[in-house]
């Protein structure tokens, strides 16, 4: 379990590969909706790759500029909540919403409104609490979650797929995943005395060479 902690989104970027050929295969019978949120689900890998991985200070820049922690290398977000809340909320919800597709189009809406939440978050929220111009994620979410965004509302819209009862699902569900799927996990699973702590390199600079203790 320790090792899924450390490398789920190792894993993750494997997984991408693997939608990726799925898409490349099987291109000529997806639908344009489909393949969209094959697309998405693969931008989410994509993008906690950066934020865990390529860049990887993350964590570091949640618990210090975010929350102002005196330990970031564990509280409030730790390994053990990173894995939940990425693996738990985010990759089932994306990967529901690309198997379901159509049958389940506020699903979708839900799923972009996450893409959307990280795009806010990541640009503005992010860099202005950590008085910065970038931040782990923020590459990926104009790079990938932004042209997602944009085609989801085209496909939908060309394609009249969007009743109102996506609307009163998808819209609700997507932001109590960004408030309570996401940044409250980070609180309610908050533990100072946790074990599951983060490796030096996904901290920020400043905080990777000071001595802390619980």
């Amino acid at each position: 379990m320790d090792v899924l902690r450390k490398h789920w989104y190792d894993l993750g970027g494997l997984l991408s590969i693997s939608v990726l050929v799925f898409v490349y295969v099987n291109l000529n019978t997806l639908s344009s909706y489909q393949l969209l949120m094959w697309l998405s689900l693969t931008s989410l890998f994509f993008h906690q790759l950066e934020e865990y991985r390529i860049v990887g200070t993350f964590p570091g820049m949640i618990n210090t500029a975010v929350f102002n922690s005196p330990i970031p290398d564990r509280y409030p977000l730790n390994t053990n909540t990173a894995l939940y809340i990425n693996m738990g909320v985010g990759w089932l919800c994306y990967l529901l919403a690309a198997l379901l597709a159509k049958k389940a189009i506020w699903l979708g809406i839900a799923t972009i409104l996450i893409s959307l939440g990280n795009i806010i978050a990541h640009t503005f929220l992010f860099n202005i609490k950590g008085k910065t111009y970038f931040n782990a994620g923020m590459i990926t979410c104009w790079l990938f979650f932004a042209p997602c965004i944009y085609f989801f509302i085209k496909i939908t819209y060309s394609e009249n797929l969007i009743t109102v009862t996506d609307y009163l699902i998808g819209i609700p569900l997507g932001i109590f995943l960004n408030i309570v799927g996401v940044l409250k996990m980070i609180t309610w699973l908050a533990d100072k005395n946790t074990p599951y702590a983060f490796e030096k390199r996904n901290l920020l600079l400043k905080d990777r060479d000071i001595n802390r203790s619980i």
